[in-house]
């Protein structure tokens, strides 16, 4: 039963009484939701070698493949984040994991190119609303200060997640096929979802384990409660401080995709690893990217409360982290290309990876912050544009193997100059101010925000 009011327990709410930290199970439900989706959507690329195999795929086939999936999570972003803000994040996240579970599952299914691009798309559109409502889920659960540091371990999460798939797929599928393995990795997410609904609840005072003092820690999050208002399409639209950050999502995504798609491929072509040939080598290296991305993750969301800290204000952190991620990003993506020893070229883009992501941190607790109690849609809309870029990007790898008689040196190119223009688009950007108070004509206004730490 919601408490309106402070029950009981907070008669003897005072100096002494210290707050719980029932806050910080949202944070280990974000780290194993994010670890699953990166499990359930990081597998295909592991498997695709069986599956062009049984199915007789072409390499725009399988590009087309990993598009139907980009598509689907980019068209279904702002809907499921909007719902979330809407609805509540409980009601929606139990839903989309139970969704995607089922497709993660039925695409050891798949018979044909057709079904299986059915398959993605559908499991897309469950994934899409993962990371807005986890981010909903913070503005409701977390304090100011703690959000940014959430992020960097949920992020973290993710990208070890994904790391560590590759020889959780190669382990799997020697042991039950590749179809069957579809299977084992759907029924993690069942099993998140069980214990997600008997724990959480959308309003922290409604949680028996959260005491007054918790709920005082939490109580401006009251504002970001769900409700019916409708979300201010206009200013969202006409934002420059939005548009930067879509643009640098869709940079950042567009060079990341790879790493979760085609990396498998390359090391076998382009650098001759298999493992026939080399054993379990591939799948470690493989993994690389996402590893050290973690560790990406996670330092930055230290580093925006050490820079902070030290007089930097918050927007000025979080736009330096993400240029100099972009940036970095683009440089040892390409040195990554015309390094001989597979070895160190793969450490070269696992560096390249860790770039990456210390933009991720800044970028969602932005959307935290100028989005405020529409955190769900912005972060939905940041998410969607991502998307479209992991939706282009290994499609047009896809496009200039096939045409270019497997010129990999010209997609590092492209992926190089578009990081990039991902580090441009955060030198022009507020990432402080909400968008309800935003005069964006005026400038960015100084940060008044507490240190993100």
């Amino acid at each position: 039963m919601a408490r309106d009011d402070l029950d009981p327990k907070s008669t003897v709410a005072g100096p002494a009484l210290r707050p719980t930290r029932t806050r910080h199970w949202v944070i280990v439900f974000a780290m194993t939701l994010a670890i699953i989706t990166y499990i359930d959507r990081v597998c295909i690329s592991q498997a695709m070698p069986h599956i062009q195999d049984d199915l007789g795929l072409d390499d725009i086939q399988k590009g087309t493949v990993f598009l139907a999936f980009g598509l689907a999570y980019a068209l279904f972003e702002i809907p499921t984040g909007a719902w979330g803000d809407k609805l509540g994040p409980r009601t929606v996240l139990i839903r989309i994991v139970l969704w995607w579970s089922f497709f993660t599952a039925a695409t050891g299914r798949a018979w044909s190119l057709l079904s299986l691009c059915v398959t993605r798309f559908l499991f897309g559109a469950g994934e899409a609303g993962a990371f807005p409502n986890l981010t909903k889920i913070f503005t409701l659960w977390l304090p100011r200060t703690e959000r940014s540091r959430a992020q960097g371990i949920m992020w973290m999460s993710a990208r070890w997640g994904g790391a560590f798939t590759p020889l959780l797929v190669v382990w799997t599928i020697s042991l039950v096929s590749w179809r069957n393995a579809f299977a084992v990795f759907g029924l993690l997410g069942v099993v998140w979802a069980v214990i997600f609904c008997l724990w959480f609840r959308d309003r922290p005072r409604d949680h028996p384990g959260v005491n007054a003092a918790e709920l005082e820690l939490l109580k401006e999050n009251e504002r970001n409660i769900v409700g019916h208002a409708k979300v201010p399409w206009g200013k969202l639209v006409t934002s420059p401080t939005v548009w930067m950050l879509w643009g640098q999502y869709f940079c950042i995504s567009y060079g990341w995709y790879f790493y979760v798609t085609w990396l498998p491929t390359y090391l076998k072509d382009a650098r001759g690893m298999t493992p026939q040939t080399s054993g379990w080598k591939p799948a470690l290296l493989a993994g690389a990217p996402l590893f050290l991305g973690g560790i990406g993750c996670l330092l930055a969301g230290f580093l925006l409360g050490w820079l902070v800290r030290r007089s930097v204000s918050v927007g000025a952190a979080r736009r330096l982290l993400g240029f100099v991620g972009c940036t970095a990003a683009a440089g040892l993506l390409l040195w990554s290309a015309y390094i001989k020893n597979p070895e160190l070229a793969m450490l070269s883009m696992g560096l390249a990876g860790f770039a990456n992501d210390l933009t991720l941190p800044g970028a969602w607790s932005t959307c935290m912050d100028v989005g405020g109690r529409f955190a769900g849609t912005l972060s939905g809309s940041m998410n969607m544009m991502g998307n479209f870029g992991g939706m282009a990007g290994p499609f047009v790898v896809g496009c200039v193997l096939q045409f270019t008689d497997r010129n990999w040196e010209l997609t590092f190119w492209l992926s190089s100059a578009i990081y990039f223009l991902g580090g441009l688009c955060w030198l022009f950007m507020d990432p402080v101010t909400p968008l309800e108070i935003a005069r964006e004509a005026q400038g960015p206004a100084p940060s008044r925000e507490p240190a993100p730490v």
